[in-house]
């Protein structure tokens, strides 16, 4: 008895206002889950979003992302009267989330919401899932970008926004004719084009081109991509 209320005196001097100073085996735990998802969250974004985009900018943002939406998700847990309705609430809210400098291409955000949802899962999962199970779920997302990537999206086709200034060949019946023109300056196998905002005070039109080519130009920036999503018209 005397060693029992030792302990629990002992353990009320190890806190400040009622909580822990430590506690060693939710702190280990925090440590392992927290390398876990990190190292899940690099290896999507370095070797499956990073070398077909080649963005440092969105690289760094996917990092952060994961690792301030895992630690906000397992401060949750401790969290009384925290519903389902409440955590599902705060996950559709980074879904739809949107940076006021710029919208987010639709590939990015879906790689932003893969990085949301992977720390979601690796930070509230609960201690009745075992390690095993946790693993095979993350394993899972991994392959299924894996085939995406591979068998579905690398079509070896790239693509290019440009400025281009002859607009009579922009028409739909000398669509050829613009293919061919586009071919002879850019050297590249352009396959097909698609027509974005026209300017006729400029005499120019945004274009995004596809083309197959082992020299891939530079990617084009977020403003040229959603612009010409925005006001493509054929």
């Amino acid at each position: 008895m005397a060693a029992m209320n030792n302990l629990i005196m002992l353990q009320q001097t190890l806190q400040l206002f009622g909580i822990d100073y430590i506690n060693p085996e939710r702190f280990l735990e925090l440590i392992f889950r927290f390398f876990f998802n990190l190292l899940m969250v690099f290896t999507i974004v370095r070797f499956f979003y990073y070398p077909l985009a080649r963005r440092k900018d969105y690289f760094f943002t996917f990092i952060l992302v994961g690792v301030i939406v895992f630690l906000l998700s397992y401060s949750l847990i401790n969290v009384r009267n925290l519903t389902t309705g409440i955590a599902l609430g705060l996950f559709a809210i980074f879904g739809i989330l949107r940076f006021r400098t710029s919208q987010i291409p639709i590939k990015e955000m879906t790689y932003l919401f893969l990085v949301i949802g992977v720390s979601v899962i690796n930070a509230l999962v609960s201690r009745h899932t075992s390690y095993a199970e946790l693993l095979f779920v993350n394993l899972s997302v991994l392959l299924v970008i894996w085939l995406a990537e591979r068998f579905i999206l690398d079509s070896g086709e790239n693509r290019k926004v440009i400025v281009y200034e002859n607009i009579e060949l922009i028409k739909p019946e000398n669509r050829q004719a613009l293919i061919d023109d586009l071919r002879k300056r850019t050297g590249l196998h352009v396959t097909r084009v698609q027509i974005g905002k026209i300017d006729f005070l400029r005499d120019s039109a945004l274009i995004r081109i596809f083309y197959t080519d082992t020299d891939k130009l530079s990617h084009m920036d977020d403003e040229e991509e959603v612009q010409l999503d925005n006001d493509r018209i054929s």
